[in-house]
């Protein structure tokens, strides 16, 4: 997909400094919202992504369970586990991103108040182009919980395209603003 591309070419622009000061802003715009949740899925952030690591922390502090997604190379699916120490249950997962330790206990994915989700790009009606493996489109496939899209404010868009399967997000999340979606 065209955008999927431009959106990988935009992001591989994006410094290393600029990163670090989008990722503080939107954990800072994020923060708040933790009050309302019992129990988070976040992400462990690539590269290019915004990186939430500090409110997991966070969280973890309060009290709120925290949960990373976890990836099961014989089944190639994703589930939910859950952590209560940074330091000794994460470790590199499938693709080199971090991952809870496979003794983590699994957490089915309707306890979750709040999932956290990455992506290429967002729009305002909660549509979400992926990476284009279709990995969270299948965890986010039969999860009515608050869904929230986390990207830099140059990933939204007012549409982007989608398709009639595409699970659409509650809010989309940027150093700059938290988007209630029009879905």
């Amino acid at each position: 997909m065209d955008l999927r591309r431009r959106m990988r070419a935009e992001l591989a622009k994006v410094s290393p400094a600029v990163r670090l000061a989008a990722s503080l802003e939107a954990c800072e715009r994020l923060k708040p919202q933790l009050h309302c949740a019992a129990a988070i899925l976040f992400f462990a952030p690539l590269p290019d992504e915004l990186d939430l690591w500090p409110v997991l922390e966070d969280a973890l502090a309060r009290g709120i369970s925290c949960a990373l997604p976890s990836f099961n190379s014989t089944t190639q699916t994703y589930s939910a586990r859950l952590i209560t120490n940074l330091e000794n249950q994460i470790v590199p997962g499938q693709f080199g991103v971090r991952e809870p330790h496979p003794s983590c206990t699994e957490i089915p994915m309707d306890q979750f108040n709040l999932i956290l989700v990455p992506g290429m790009a967002f729009d305002l009606e909660g549509n979400r182009l992926g990476r284009g493996l279709g990995f969270y489109d299948r965890i986010l496939a039969n999860i009515s919980r608050l869904k929230c899209g986390v990207c830099h404010d140059g990933q939204l868009f007012p549409k982007i395209p989608s398709e009639s399967s595409d699970v659409r997000l509650d809010f989309v999340l940027t150093p700059s603003k938290l988007v209630r979606c029009k879905s």
